[in-house]
């Protein structure tokens, strides 16, 4: 399964890599944060411009950011020092394509566990509306 991630949620990944605060990183691209919080969130289009500013100060080639793809962004944050120190601040979790899979196999299990209760659930609602019926 590939998830593609967008620019913001590449931005937002690399930025927390760094240890930085979304106020630290608008400081050093001169916006002002409640501007940059929109870009990360990606409720405003972000200028070419300001992106390869973004790029250069994150340390990336804009066309690396542009064609980002996941294993890259945690092959950045495998390389970033600063992301050990800010894991528990920042409640970011980094997984092995392994422990992925186990975790998508993990909630494959639940989801079907779960149906089998709402079909079972449903078997009982059918047969009491029979009895209130009789």
């Amino acid at each position: 399964m590939v998830i593609s991630m967008r620019v913001y949620e590449k931005l937002r990944l690399m930025r927390k890599c760094k240890g930085w605060t979304q106020e630290q990183l608008a400081e050093r691209i001169y916006l002002a944060v409640n501007t940059y919080a929109k870009i990360e969130r990606g409720e405003v289009d972000i200028k070419l411009g300001k992106l390869e500013k973004i790029a250069e100060i994150l340390g990336v080639d804009i066309q690396e950011l542009l064609a980002f793809k996941e294993k890259n962004v945690m092959n950045f944050a495998e390389n970033c020092h600063d992301i050990h120190n800010n894991v528990h601040q920042e409640n970011v979790i980094l997984l092995t394509e392994t422990q992925c899979a186990h975790e998508l196999e993990k909630a494959n299990l639940i989801i079907a566990q779960k149906n089998k209760e709402i079909a079972h659930l449903e078997e009982i609602i059918e047969l009491l509306k029979k009895d209130v019926r009789s």
